[in-house]
């Protein structure tokens, strides 16, 4: 599927940035009027440009950000939560009139940054399986958008994995699935890799193991089609080995403990809201 996208300009290439970048530089994506991206470090700046991008540097021009969104059809905000309505007030005169902003900071609300600049603008939530082009991003638009904005910004994080359009009221919750389930997966295989090796498996056979099932079995629900509580009762045979290591784990009320953490999560990323 080929992709056009207007001229973008990312303030901010770290981790996600530097994710959101590498999707718009895949084949099948073409940007309109190019990609600049801005770092403080001239050094960083070195190591991104390339055919189609041009990186600039606070460090080497503390006017790198406005020479970036001048002529921008989107603006990505990938800088951390606190500096987003510093950056927004520093490049209000730059931006262009139609541009639409997005803001992919955790607990920074649209109606913050629309108390700030004119233009359309977008909260955004992308997870760190964005990096390798498997994220999940929700997001939601601000009293000022559009159903062309939304196709567009719909596009730029369909180049890094699926996307999810959601009220804004519910981007929080999203955060504690989606946001941090990565961590919560990856937790799961730490533990059960710890298990594995006191069974006397050495660290690179149970790394092996644990991760290729985890990896394997996330393949096989998404091309099988089926539930995933259905695939759970074919691999689990009557009065054998896996039912009874399941009679375990739901003696553990998993779903409870499940509910606990996204509780709490949610509880904080409120806390974060309120500090914004």
């Amino acid at each position: 599927m080929n992709t056009i996208l207007p001229s973008i300009a990312i303030i901010g290439t770290g981790s996600m940035g530097g994710a959101i970048l590498a999707g718009l530089l895949k084949p099948g994506v073409t940007v309109a009027g190019g990609i600049r991206v801005t770092n403080r470090t001239a050094a960083k700046a070195s190591l991104i440009a390339q055919h189609g991008v041009t990186a600039l540097s606070i460090e080497a021009d503390p006017r790198a950000n406005h020479l970036a969104v001048a002529g921008a059809g989107v603006v990505l905000v990938a800088v951390k939560p606190a500096m987003v309505a510093g950056v927004l007030a520093e490049l209000a005169g730059s931006l262009e009139p139609d541009a639409i902003v997005v803001s992919v900071a955790a607990g920074v609300t649209t109606a913050t940054m629309e108390g700030i600049i004119t233009q359309v603008v977008y909260r955004a939530m992308p997870n760190t399986p964005a990096i390798v082009g498997r994220g999940i991003t929700g997001v939601s638009g601000g009293s000022r958008a559009t159903a062309d904005s939304a196709a567009t910004v719909r596009a730029l994080f369909q180049t890094v994995g699926s996307v999810l359009e959601i009220p804004e009221e519910k981007i929080d919750a999203l955060s504690t699935i989606s946001g941090s389930g990565p961590a919560y997966v990856f937790y799961l295989i730490e533990q059960l890799t710890a298990t594995a090796i006191s069974l006397g498996f050495t660290p690179q056979q149970a790394a092996l193991m644990v991760g290729d099932t985890f990896l394997g079995a996330s393949e096989l629900l998404a091309a099988s089609g089926e539930e995933p509580a259905e695939l759970r009762r074919r691999v689990t045979s009557p009065n054998g080995t896996t039912e009874r290591a399941i009679a375990e784990l739901e003696k553990a009320d998993l779903t409870g403990l499940f509910g606990r953490a996204t509780a709490s999560a949610l509880a904080r990323a409120k806390e974060l809201a309120i500090g914004h």
